[in-house]
């Protein structure tokens, strides 16, 4: 790892968000985040960005960027999609092998393992607001596990990439006890993602950010800064929104703006010798907003706090 603690952004910010069609080009996104002061950035949906190696590099160095991690979604609860799942998975580590020594070579990118979110109705109707009878049985919980274990280690053993797991709202792993009982279960660490931490809590209460980081930093191996508005997330439990109707009204707001204390948060990773990357996720719907500006806004405030 660097000997500082580095940011950067991902194309979520940009409305590149898994499960919708993406409306702006790979290089505007990578031109807007490195004008408005990042110099990291993930990869996105496979085929986002360039999936050559060689161009890819280029991109990248051109820029002066980082390539920290790629999102990949598999429906872990199904036994049945996870060969399919474990190959994308093995070509998205190569890309990310291929290309791990430009920019910050004390940094190796991660495979971002995820349920596949959204899938099952009753979880995306539900997220924010996930209660015990809502999770997968004994039995569902070990294959899911076990699915990401597997993956994990042929992934590592294939490309020499490590694979570290992201709970997500409208996924299986939601709650501050689900990602627990999968962290038992699986050995895997985690990304810490504060947005979607506080909003599976069920609650807006920022402090409870700092708490989930206390309870989980032994499985704590990557950051992402995400806040929570707690307007539209207490409108959204009110009213029964789904987790993508969430996402549309802005839940996932500006950093700062929101209950997340990121000036805790940083005080805390820096306390316990976290000296990695933290990348800014403002998950957005296509056409949300200004990105650029709303970037410029996140990187603004977080050269506030010191970062």
């Amino acid at each position: 790892m660097s000997d500082r603690l580095q940011v950067g952004n991902a194309p979520c910010s940009w409305g590149t968000i898994e499960g919708f069609e993406k409306t702006i080009p790979y290089s505007q996104m990578l031109d807007e985040l490195t004008q408005t002061g990042f110099r990291g950035t993930e990869l996105g949906d496979y085929g986002f960005m360039p999936t050559d190696p060689a161009r890819l590099r280029e991109e990248l160095a051109s820029r002066g960027l980082t390539m920290l991690g790629a999102y990949h979604g598999v429906y872990l609860r199904d036994p049945k999609a996870h060969p399919e799942g474990a190959e994308k998975g093995v070509a998205i580590a190569r890309l990310l092998a291929a290309v791990a020594d430009v920019g910050d070579r004390n940094w190796r990118p991660f495979l971002v393992l995820a349920d596949e979110h959204s899938r099952d109705p009753v979880r995306l109707a539900k997220a924010g607001r996930i209660t015990e009878e809502l999770g997968l049985t004994a039995d569902d919980r070990s294959v899911f596990a076990q699915g990401a274990r597997a993956f994990a280690e042929r992934v590592a053993g294939e490309t020499g990439i490590e694979t570290v797991f992201h709970p997500h709202c409208a996924g299986y792993v939601e709650t501050p006890d689900e990602i627990e009982r999968f962290c038992e279960l699986s050995g895997l660490g985690i990304v810490f993602d504060t947005g979607h931490y506080l909003y599976g809590t069920g609650s807006s209460d920022g402090n409870l950010v700092l708490d989930g980081l206390e309870r989980f930093e032994e499985n704590l191996r990557y950051v992402h800064f995400k806040d929570l508005d707690p307007g539209v997330a207490d409108r959204a439990r009110r009213q029964g929104l789904d987790y993508r109707a969430a996402v549309g009204e802005g839940v996932f707001c500006e950093l700062g703006e929101g209950s997340v204390d990121f000036g805790a948060v940083l005080a805390w990773l820096r306390g316990r010798g976290y000296q990695g990357w933290i990348t800014v996720e403002q998950d957005v719907l296509p056409g949300m907003g200004s990105p650029k500006e709303s970037a410029r806004r996140n990187r603004e405030f977080l050269r506030s706090l010191g970062l």
